[in-house]
């Protein structure tokens, strides 16, 4: 039996390249002669004349169209197409002619050959087009995901994957309904030990309006980066808070007691507080791993 691949496409307003986006997605099809490749476009609430184009497709047998009454965000609309796939691995891409889709075949090959949990399209190529203003927040992100997992993640939030879909539903309950849905995946499978391999990408100018807001979605991802991490590995969040606390606090107690022989009420606040938040870290890290 051919293994079989789904690829999920969510949409929302991408009039301007969602023709194009759809023409490449049947010669990727067409393309694929050793596995059976099933596409799912969702379209997540558009408004801008997306619904109709995809609407005149409903019929096409080699794209099935799901459709959100109302957008409902980046994460929902990926969850969706998850929950309708027949396939036991779920590839994920944009409309927006950013990603090299045409390297999804080849990905799927070096899943399958290697038994591979999840193959991540770094946008690390010889030609990557972030905007400038994304940079930077990208990069706070990224150093900050690489200590709470303890490795070098080359690209957190990669829109270009595959992923094992049974792998997929074991976190599928803590995935966020925005955005971040790429990042939680990433986070959640290195945190537990999963395969994930990172392979270089180009990243192409995208078609038509970013959809991120820079300053709101760079501290949603932040959070987000935070909650998951603690969801699996708690004192990774609660130790650099209270240890620094903790000693400090002690070596002010020592020195005043020495020094002055009294002791300030604030430097036991100090350690107090660090010593409670090293229990509650504690506390969490013995509920994170109960089972």
């Amino acid at each position: 039996m051919k293994p079989g691949l789904t690829l999920v496409v969510p949409v929302y307003n991408e009039i301007g390249a969602i023709d194009n986006s759809i023409v490449h997605l049947k010669e990727i099809k067409k393309s694929c002669k050793d596995f059976t490749l099933e596409i799912i476009i969702v379209n997540d609430g558009s408004s801008d004349g997306t619904e109709d184009v995809l609407k005149g497709i409903s019929k096409d047998k080699d794209i099935k169209v799901v459709h959100h009454a109302k957008n409902r965000g980046y994460g929902a609309a990926l969850k969706t197409g998850i929950r309708a796939s027949r396939y036991p691995y779920i590839a994920i891409t944009d409309a927006d002619a950013t990603y090299p889709d045409e390297r999804i075949p080849e990905f799927f090959r070096d899943v399958v050959q290697n038994d591979l949990d999840m193959l991540v399209g770094a946008r690390t190529g010889e030609s990557v087009k972030i905007p400038l203003i994304r940079r930077p927040p990208k990069w706070v992100i990224n150093q900050l995901a690489n200590y709470m997992v303890g490795t070098k993640i080359p690209d957190l939030n990669s829109g270009l994957r595959i992923m094992k879909k049974e792998v997929v539903e074991k976190f599928i309950h803590i995935m966020p309904d925005g955005f971040s849905f790429t990042s939680t995946i990433t986070i959640s499978m290195l945190a537990n030990g999963y395969q994930v391999k990172y392979v270089p990408i180009n990243y192409h100018q995208r078609k038509g309006k970013s959809k991120i807001r820079p300053i709101y979605d760079t501290m949603n991802f932040v959070k987000l980066i935070i909650r998951t991490v603690m969801f699996f590995d708690p004192l990774k969040v609660f130790l650099p808070i209270s240890l620094p606390l903790l000693f400090g606090g002690t070596i002010l107690i020592i020195v005043e007691a020495v020094l002055h022989r009294n002791v300030n009420t604030v430097s036991v606040l100090v350690t107090l507080s660090g010593l409670n938040i090293l229990t509650v870290g504690m506390l969490a890290e013995m509920i994170a791993n109960k089972n």
